[in-house]
């Protein structure tokens, strides 16, 4: 085989995987695409087998992610409109670069560790090797296209299994079935007789996740269960305009109505996006008293994003992006700081070599300042598990919050300035974190989508795009704990003992 066949091969598994998440939504090729590369693994050098492995990663994170080119043009930022658009592409190349490593490494690794092992051997070590790269990816500051968010949230009854061990158990499913597959191929082209054996526990294995998701969603709530009448604001601020005089007159004005016609359906509690009304709070600013009187005069505690004080020794100009629970009080009842930072927008990577070249690019004067990892959000409705933005591509940031007794979950993005693929992948990792802590969760957003999921991932509310909107809907309180809340991501430990043993006892 030549070169150029293996690279069509490799990328059309990629692109195969590329399909999977918004906008294409094409979900059930996952279980397929990862079966050309794996075939190629026994073939090749590891060398070669990484190269087909980068091919293979730059088609699926360079078609999952290209949204992100959407951040062009950045004008209204001050870039130029060919720096911006150089920025874009940079970015996606950059953040396409990082996924393909390491679909890179784990394809190495299976031409170096598991071409003299049996075909179960390999399965095992494969999910194992699969997973624990994805771990370590998470522990970075670019982690988005995990395996795992390819079923969210279309595919709900298999996303079940998340309850299980978090997202890995879902990378885990699909890197499994595509290693049956594979086998199944492989050993019916060289006449084994027990090729057989692979495709039926494949359909075994999907049978049985089918099985467990069912009878999971089937499960209904405890009638006991605390309920909450939650109202939503989508402000739909352009980014353009959020930032000037007349954008922050405009988000006062839509986030002052649409308090008081929550407040007027007698809602509990109000949910604000992101930095909702950007101006530094505590602070009182007369650019904010149309908002600050409608809470006086209903005083429904409402949750507003906004820019707060990080005040950090090391960064005096430092800012926390923030949600502040408040009633007419004035007084903070409860804050959460943002502790998954953007990188570039919101904080600068490798400051001593790129600060001077992208600190341009951040909206505000100073850097935004992380929050602390283990804040615990404590209300008089009860704890709850929260989140900014992007740190729904975090599982363990959910998973921290609700094992320490967070029992519903509030999300509060943006989403403004990227293209609309963007914020329904981002509504699927909101899903996924729903289904893996059993746990309502309640998301606003500036422009969409905002929306109320139940805890085994139906999108009860989904709001429109690019549009102004307030809802108000039901939410419970839940105190179960699923085996990922409790246990964390076992399946994955589990996975490299198992491949230890393998490789240990040759099997």
């Amino acid at each position: 085989m030549q070169n150029w066949q293996k690279i069509v091969i490799a990328a059309t598994g990629g692109i195969l995987m590329g399909l999977t998440p918004d906008p294409f939504s094409l979900w059930i090729l996952a279980w397929i695409a990862l079966v050309p590369l794996w075939l190629m693994t026994q073939q090749l050098s590891v060398r070669s087998a990484m190269l087909m492995g980068a091919v293979w990663g730059f088609c699926y994170h360079g078609m999952a992610l290209f949204w992100i080119t959407g951040i062009h043009p950045m004008t209204w930022l001050g870039v130029p409109w060919v720096a911006s658009l150089a920025i874009a592409i940079g970015v996606w190349l950059f953040i396409t670069i990082w996924g393909l490593v390491l679909a890179a490494v784990w394809a190495g690794g299976m031409a170096w560790l598991t071409p003299k092992l049996s075909g179960w051997g390999r399965i095992i070590v494969a999910i194992a090797l699969f997973c624990t790269l994805e771990t370590i990816w998470s522990w970075g500051a670019l982690n988005w296209t995990a395996l795992g968010y390819t079923q969210s949230p279309h595919n709900l009854i298999m996303l079940q299994i998340t309850k299980l061990s978090g997202q890995q158990t879902m990378t885990a499913a699909i890197v499994g079935i595509n290693g049956l597959l594979a086998e199944f191929i492989d050993s019916y082209a060289y006449g084994v007789r027990a090729k057989w054996r692979y495709l039926i526990v494949a359909l075994a294995l999907v049978l049985a996740i089918c099985v467990y998701g069912s009878w999971s969603m089937a499960s209904t709530a405890d009638a006991n269960e605390k309920a909450l009448k939650v109202g939503i604001i989508q402000g739909n601020i352009p980014n353009p305009v959020k930032l000037k005089f007349d954008g922050i007159k405009l988000a006062v004005e839509r986030y002052a109505q649409g308090y008081e016609k929550l407040a007027q359906s007698k809602v509990d509690m109000i949910l604000t996006p992101e930095t909702a009304i950007p101006i530094l709070y505590p602070n009182s600013d007369p650019r904010r008293s149309a908002f600050d009187q409608m809470v006086e005069k209903y005083n429904i505690p409402v949750w507003m994003g906004s820019f707060g004080y990080a005040n950090s020794p090391n960064n005096p100009y430092g800012y926390s992006n923030s949600l502040f629970l408040r009633d007419r009080t004035h007084l903070n009842l409860a804050q959460y700081n943002k502790v998954r930072l953007v990188p570039i927008g919101e904080f600068i990577p490798f400051k001593q070599i790129l600060g001077g070249l992208i600190k341009r690019l951040s909206p505000l004067r100073g850097e935004v300042e992380a929050g602390k990892s283990d804040q615990i959000i404590d209300t008089h409705w009860g704890r709850l598990v929260v989140a900014i933005c992007y740190e729904s591509a975090y599982p363990s940031h959910f998973r921290y919050q609700a094992a320490a007794g967070g029992q519903l979950i509030l999300t509060a993005s943006n989403n403004a300035h990227y293209a609309e693929t963007m914020p329904a992948q981002h509504h699927a990792q909101d899903v996924a974190r729903a289904v893996e802590s059993d746990r309502w969760a309640v998301r606003a957003t500036n422009t969409g989508y905002s929306g109320i999921v139940d805890p085994n991932g139906r999108t009860i509310w989904i709001s429109g795009i690019n549009t102004y909107e307030t809802h108000a809907d039901t939410v419970y309180f839940r105190n179960t704990e699923t085996p990922y809340v409790k246990f964390g991501d076992w399946l994955t430990s589990l996975f490299c003992l198992g491949a230890v043993i393998v490789k240990f006892l040759k099997l």
